[in-house]
């Protein structure tokens, strides 16, 4: 099995609503991202995926919400953890594969990153 990985940033705040501690205060992130693919066949290029394509589409959906107040968006119901954040990402990621010439049965998983040391991923397993 082949994995490949590409990384992208994006600063954001938020607040935790459903959260009682520090947390529910409104306070910012330098996020890291990781979009992971995977499978057992490479292109004729001998490559899982091209990482351009990858990087380029990750880097658009960090660029939606790199300065913005995560709980505006009515996606993460005023609880934007870093696990409602890597599904949505990779949700749009999975969305964005076809009409950037990836095959969504790639996409494996998303982590994302609110600290070097912590981190929440989603994958399709």
């Amino acid at each position: 099995m082949y994995t490949a990985r590409v990384e992208a940033d994006f600063a954001a705040a938020h607040f935790l609503s459903h959260y009682h501690g520090k947390c529910e205060n409104l306070h910012g992130h330098n996020y890291r991202v990781r979009l992971w693919v995977r499978g057992e066949t490479l292109t004729s290029g001998g490559m899982l995926a091209d990482f351009g394509l990858l990087k380029k589409v990750l880097r658009e959906i960090c660029a939606s919400l790199d300065h913005s107040n995560l709980n505006d968006k009515p996606v993460f119901a005023d609880d934007p953890s870093a696990e409602r954040i890597a599904r949505y990402i990779f949700d749009q990621a999975l969305g964005a594969f076809p009409g950037a010439s990836l095959d969504p049965a790639l996409l494996w998983a998303v982590d994302v990153y609110e600290t070097p040391t912590s981190m929440a991923r989603y994958s399709k397993e």
